[in-house]
């Protein structure tokens, strides 16, 4: 998804459109996270970008979408874009280390 989100609407109040984008940004990563995973990769992770335009955008980590959203309504921006990209990935197997005990 690669999409700039308007956050005014004539007839919509702010509160309510970022509920929305919210909600539609909630959905994509469900669909994404419920596609059939390719052999060898443990789930799907996300890259992520949030900036006022496509060529401000800074990486971010999932988690912080909703922050950075909140954010833009609070600065009172009319748009911003957000960029999320789904890609396969193994899970790092940890080393137990000597003195370990269980």
């Amino acid at each position: 998804m690669k999409k700039t989100f308007a956050l005014t609407h004539p007839k919509k109040a702010v509160p309510r459109v970022v509920e929305a984008v919210k909600h539609e940004v909630k959905k994509y990563l469900k669909r994404e996270r419920n596609k059939a995973l390719p052999q060898g990769a443990d789930y799907w992770d996300f890259d992520c970008k949030f900036g006022n335009t496509e060529q401000e955008a800074k990486v971010i980590h999932v988690k912080e979408i909703n922050k950075c959203i909140d954010d833009a309504e609070t600065a009172a921006q009319p748009s911003f874009y957000l960029e999320i990209l789904a890609k396969p990935a193994a899970r790092a197997k940890r080393q137990l280390l000597e003195d370990d005990e269980f």
